[in-house]
């Protein structure tokens, strides 16, 4: 289990789209399949999976929230052929964000939006080795358009193991907006890559809850740890879920977190799931209480 999974909300098509993303990479399977009962939108299909190796997490939650291009997803191909490949698939139903084309930055390069709504990037890259194929690609708009490489830094403060590994800014006239600064920022946390960019066109996207990062801890402790860090809008805060500084969401959760849901009896389950669902910060001691009916 990694440390950091992107989760995806869907309304009900979680099963449908990740059955369709796992079509389109190889080295991509189910891991888990589990059913968490009685959520305010009813019974929520939470799916977790890899694809090109690398894991992700889906829940048909509800219609709550949608994607935007303020997260989307970065593929590195190595042949031409890949490109096309995956942007025919994408195309299908979707809509065009950047037309794929050669650009300065990369020999062949587009950005599209399928038809659930999420965002890839699809990168032709030649010359250097891919270590992951997949990047999750942060947008930084409006209130927070300019402050790219800051939240890069702050990041990698927060996780050990991370660091900022490039940064590059853009040149006098190269974006209309006055307060963006960098146009590619290349971080990792925990050995996970990330990308970031400032928005060079005033847009409006923000980040939402439709796409928030997963953070697995081994304990208690961590789980402080990473709340005390990260977490900024209180009223943001339940069920292990926050917001950030820069309005992007995590999940503070124990890296057994799914099997809340399926270990023990119906009843021990469902009283889990209750004490969740009141909680903000998870406590791991109190879920234990409540499945022994303390």
């Amino acid at each position: 289990m990694k440390n950091i999974v992107p989760h995806l909300w869907f309304d009900q098509e979680a099963k449908e789209a990740v059955t369709f993303y796992m079509s389109l990479f190889e080295d991509s399977r189910m891991l888990r399949d589990i059913v968490i009962e009685d959520t305010p939108s009813g019974d929520a299909p939470l799916h977790y999976f890899t694809l090109a190796g690398q894991e992700f997490a889906a829940i048909s939650g509800g219609p709550y929230f949608k994607f935007n291009p303020s997260v989307s997803f970065m593929v590195q191909c190595k042949e031409k052929e890949e490109v096309d490949r995956l942007w025919k698939a994408f195309a299908e139903g979707g809509e065009v964000l950047m037309e794929l084309n050669s650009y300065p930055f990369s020999p062949y390069y587009g950005w599209i939006q399928d038809r659930f709504g999420l965002s890839w990037q699809l990168s032709l890259v030649e010359a250097e080795p891919i270590s992951q194929k997949i990047l999750p690609c942060l947008l930084f708009a409006k209130d927070v358009c300019g402050k790219a490489e800051e939240a890069g830094n702050f990041y990698a403060s927060v996780f050990p193991e991370s660091s900022v590994d490039f940064v590059s800014f853009y040149q006098e006239g190269e974006a209309s907006s006055a307060k963006a600064k960098v146009n590619y920022l290349q971080f990792s946390l925990q050995k996970m890559l990330f990308t970031a960019m400032d928005h060079a066109m005033e847009g409006e996207e923000i980040f939402t809850e439709a796409l928030s990062f997963i953070v697995n801890c081994k304990d208690q402790e961590e789980i402080d740890y990473f709340w005390d860090h990260l977490s900024f809008v209180k009223e943001a805060e339940q069920c292990g879920w926050i917001k950030d500084k820069y309005g992007l969401s995590w999940q503070i959760v124990p890296e057994d977190f799914d099997d809340i849901f399926v270990t023990g009896s119906k009843e021990e389950v469902k009283r889990v799931t209750e004490a969740l669902l009141e909680m903000k910060k998870l406590d791991i001691a109190a879920l234990e209480k409540a499945r022994l009916g303390e």
